[in-house]
């Protein structure tokens, strides 16, 4: 394993990591995605593990800017129909569970947004947009910026950063102030 890495070569490390990822993006990238969030009346998010913690965050900020979003394991989730975006976040675009929650989405007429790093999976042969994220997760399989970390470590950091990102993007194109966005913050607390 050789000498242990001190805590500022290892934040180094994973930011070098983060910057080699977005460096790979570009505003065409994401503008499909953007433009989708922007027109569906209602988002439904998907996500699991440490993947869609981070996508379960991207559900309440898109909450703060005035969209109907519905983390998909809530159990006040409604019914998923067509002109409804669904938005999965998956590593390897090819989780069991996922990909059948996908698939019932689509049956039921809703168009799927799939963010990915991987090449190749179940979920992408089945998705209506494709953002790839070139950061390595934990079983994809593709062309993406491999990381020293832990299993799907980078794929989940970049997917927190990606989304706030969006959100940003989405305040401006939809001009929704910043005040807007804070009184629609839970205040019971």
């Amino acid at each position: 394993m050789g000498e242990p890495m001190m805590f500022k070569e290892l934040t180094n490390m994973v930011l070098g990591e983060l910057e080699a990822v977005f460096a790979r993006m570009q505003e065409a990238d994401v503008r499909p995605l953007l433009e989708a969030l922007k027109s569906a009346p209602r988002v439904f998010l998907l996500g699991a593990g440490r993947e869609g913690l981070s996508t379960r965050a991207f559900a309440m900020r898109l909450m703060h800017l005035g969209k109907a979003a519905y983390w998909i394991w809530d159990d006040t989730t409604p019914a998923i129909g067509p002109g409804d975006l669904m938005v999965c976040a998956c590593g390897s675009a090819d989780v069991g569970h996922e990909n059948y929650i996908a698939q019932q989405a689509k049956n039921a007429g809703a168009d799927l947004a799939l963010i990915t790093p991987a090449g190749e999976g179940y979920l992408l042969g089945i998705a209506d947009i494709v953002t790839r994220v070139p950061a390595a997760a934990y079983k994809a399989k593709g062309d993406f910026v491999p990381s020293e970390q832990l299993m799907g470590n980078l794929f989940e950091q970049t997917l927190f950063l990606l989304y706030d990102i969006l959100v940003m993007q989405l305040r401006q194109e939809l001009g929704v102030s910043a005040q807007e966005m804070v009184a629609r913050h839970r205040n019971v607390e």
